[in-house]
């Protein structure tokens, strides 16, 4: 059987080494030239941890990991306005969690990879032919890509894996043109550089703006390196560029390592919009959709990479048991995990006014939530409150 998978992100590398394994020749169409280099730090844990153990994946993220000892929100003056140990995170995660750089994630996906998939860089997809699978009244076909060069593929299965901006799920039959994101009104960005005196500065301390309408967050990497992640409030869910060099400018004024960082930004960073994607359908004919492109639960509920490796799994799960009923395989993948999605879905809208708050009231609330998040005995009911019940403590779903 052969898979061709759109996107070489975290969701499209999963799948293709969990297909692979299973015995699928698979092809990855990746439309930048090479592997991406912008990105942000993300807490991993939950579902998504369990899912790399069981691929045999989990070693090669955990030696680009980092581990922090304490979050401190701080004003700008520097005073430290709220604080809470970052082993509560770990406790409430049973120990099955890891700080580490999202474009690391795919670093260490690509080398657990390896040859066992072929990955074409510089493959921009422009048309999508979902295919249909065979029955007694018809002999079926193919799913089909087609790429900007003229070059075309296809395969058995497709799964679009292209992220929240997905190309591939326009194709799908059904689908409707607009409407598939919910904006939060915020806006994301986020770079890497490199600060030694920064990074000692910072230690082992994950340091977050106590600010209202925007907030910044810097952690300190081992090798001297520092990562600058900001939320800005943002109406327009697709700014031009002055408009967000407005948005970056508006992080100036949280603090002397902020204003540090905003200096030394690079050219690449990242940056994108804030949204959830409800996608009616996940699957048509031959061809799926997998993490972003189906599911985006959006940046705030910090489950986007876990969710997409774990939803890796259960697809692969779905198609290895279905024998070559892909139909059922399919249905049977998103029976079981839009479920686990919508609830994180929900934990990410809940979380939009914890992390930027609007006003006053609500900045002295989060002050106390994280307070409590200090006493061990409400840790995993606050843990299960900010990022949703199926992916802390106990409750984690078998992918």
């Amino acid at each position: 059987m052969q898979a061709l998978v759109v996107g070489a992100g975290i969701g499209g590398l999963a799948v293709a080494g969990a297909l692979a394994r299973d015995g699928w020749q698979v092809t990855v169409l990746e439309q930048a030239p090479g592997p991406r280099t912008a990105g942000y730090m993300i807490d991993f844990f939950g579902p998504g941890f369990v899912a790399a153990e069981s691929l045999g994946a989990i070693t090669h993220l955990q030696r680009r990991s980092e581990l922090y000892e304490r979050a401190r929100y701080v004003d700008p003056t520097g005073r430290t306005r709220a604080r809470f140990p970052m082993d509560s995170f770990l406790n409430a995660a049973h120990g099955k969690f890891f700080s580490i750089l999202r474009p690391d994630i795919e670093t260490g996906l690509r080398e657990w990879v390896g040859n066992s998939a072929t990955i074409v860089q510089g493959a921009k997809v422009v048309s999508v032919e979902p295919g249909r699978c065979p029955d007694a009244e018809d002999p079926g076909m193919p799913a089909r890509a087609l790429l900007a060069d003229g070059r075309s593929f296809e395969a058995d299965l497709l799964v679009g894996a292209d992220g929240i901006h997905s190309a591939v799920r326009g194709f799908l039959p059904g689908t409707p043109a607009s409407g598939v994101l919910r904006h939060l009104g915020l806006h994301v960005f986020g770079y890497v550089f490199y600060d030694p005196e920064l990074a000692a500065s910072l230690g082992r301390d994950v340091v977050l703006s106590d600010s209202l309408v925007r907030q910044a967050t810097l952690y300190a990497l081992s090798d001297g390196r520092v990562t600058f992640f900001g939320v800005v409030e943002c109406s327009d869910p697709d700014p031009d560029g002055d408009a967000r060099e407005d948005l970056i400018k508006q992080f100036r004024g949280l603090g002397a390592h902020v204003d540090r960082a905003l200096a030394r930004r690079p050219a690449e960073i990242f940056e994108d919009v804030v949204a959830l994607a409800v996608v009616p359908a996940w699957s048509a004919g031959r061809c799926v959709l997998l993490g972003d492109a189906a599911f985006a639960v959006s940046l705030l509920a910090g489950q986007g990479a876990s969710l997409a490796i774990s939803g890796a799994k259960v697809l692969a799960d779905a198609l290895g048991s279905g024998g070559n009923d892909i139909p059922a395989a399919l249905a049977g993948y998103e029976a079981s995990w839009r479920p686990v999605v919508e609830q994180q879905q929900e934990a990410g809208r809940r979380n939009a006014r914890f992390f930027v708050p609007s006003g006053r009231r609500a900045l002295l609330l989060r002050r106390w939530s994280l307070h409590l998040m200090s006493l061990g005995p409400v840790n995993a009911v606050i843990a299960r409150r900010v990022f949703g019940a199926s992916v802390v403590g106990k409750g984690h779903p078998a992918p």
